[in-house]
């Protein structure tokens, strides 16, 4: 598939089952190292996780989610199981780790190559027919988190790109207007 097309019709997968072979783990990630960084200095770096690791993610989240209060009308118990539950929802997940920096410019930069070289991960996902979504929210905020996956204070989790092989169907795409996006100066 052309890049065009890669990029047309890759879609956010969110059930995912199968495996990801070490072969494509490793595909992924010289994907993502494709990506365009300022002055070449690689802000970002992955930690993957299956098995039990996935499981022992969980129960840290839940452990930190048990001292939330939960949404009203809903049970505290049910949503703590919920809530461990997420890392489990895919048998990979590729947590996408950035630098931060003191500097505004670089530290914008940073986060910049960093959702590129994730882009790079899945529109790569899409080639290799493997389904994937990226997760943000909660969890990659926690400072918890980020120290059970061992992320240094000079880092950030940008998100976590679950991965699998397809269990559902793609969505449709939206309509693209472009003019609406696009302003042309000449």
């Amino acid at each position: 598939m052309d890049v065009l097309e890669a990029i047309r019709t890759r879609r956010s997968i969110g059930k995912v089952d199968g495996e990801v072979t070490a072969e494509d783990l490793r595909a992924l990630v010289e994907a993502a190292l494709c990506a365009p960084n300022h002055k070449l200095t690689d802000p970002f770096r992955f930690i993957a996780l299956r098995g039990e690791a996935r499981a022992r993610l969980g129960a840290a989240w839940g452990a930190i989610v048990a001292r939330m209060t939960p949404p009203p009308g809903v049970e505290a118990e049910a949503f703590i199981a919920k809530e461990a539950r997420k890392p489990l929802r895919a048998p990979l997940l590729l947590v996408a780790v950035t630098r931060v920096e003191t500097d505004p410019v670089v530290a914008e930069e940073d986060a910049a190559a960093t959702a590129a070289a994730i882009q790079n991960v899945l529109l790569a996902a899409h080639g290799l027919g493997l389904g994937a979504i990226w997760r943000t929210g909660a969890m990659v905020r926690d400072p918890a988190v980020a120290a059970h996956l061992g992320v240094a204070e000079n880092e950030r989790i940008a998100g976590i790109v679950y991965l699998g092989r397809p269990a559902m169907a793609p969505p449709a795409s939206l309509p693209r207007d472009i003019d609406r996006h696009l302003t042309l100066i000449e």
